[in-house]
């Protein structure tokens, strides 16, 4: 076998620790996730709770539900989270967060997304940074 001067190790390396970082970050996502969910339940308006009781936090590899804004349902792919709102007893939640001619917008949705969007991003980069100083040594 010829030398190829350490690029097969590196990538051996490169491999096994992105592995490592998607197991690392998956609890970081999920928590981040279930944040901005939980401030989206806060901020939806209340009338007889269905629309509260609709957002879901889908982890990665599982299916939303049906009828789910944004997108419908779909399958989170790997490594991912996903927030949805609706289900298929409540298929209003767009009309809740823009409005319509006859009732007026009450936002939910997309405030808590912008409020803990910037907050997200650096908790899950904290993830991966940690995840990679903690396999960048190994053999």
């Amino acid at each position: 076998m010829a030398d190829d001067g350490g690029i097969g190790r590196l990538r051996r390396r490169f491999a096994e620790m992105r592995t490592n970082i998607e197991e690392a970050t998956q609890p970081a996502l999920v928590k981040q996730a279930n944040t901005m969910a939980d401030t989206m339940r806060q901020l939806a308006p209340e009338d007889d709770g269905d629309l509260i009781d609709s957002i879901e936090v889908t982890e990665g590899g599982k299916s939303t539900p049906a009828y789910s804004q944004p997108g419908g349902q779909m399958v989170v792919p790997a490594n991912a989270v996903a927030v949805t709102v609706g289900n298929h007893a409540v298929r209003y939640p767009h009309l809740q967060e823009h409005g319509t001619t006859k009732h007026p917008a009450q936002p939910f949705f997309w405030p808590a997304v912008r409020l803990h969007d910037k907050k997200s991003r650096q908790a899950i980069k904290r993830a991966i940074g940690a995840a990679v100083r903690k396999n960048w040594g190994k053999p």
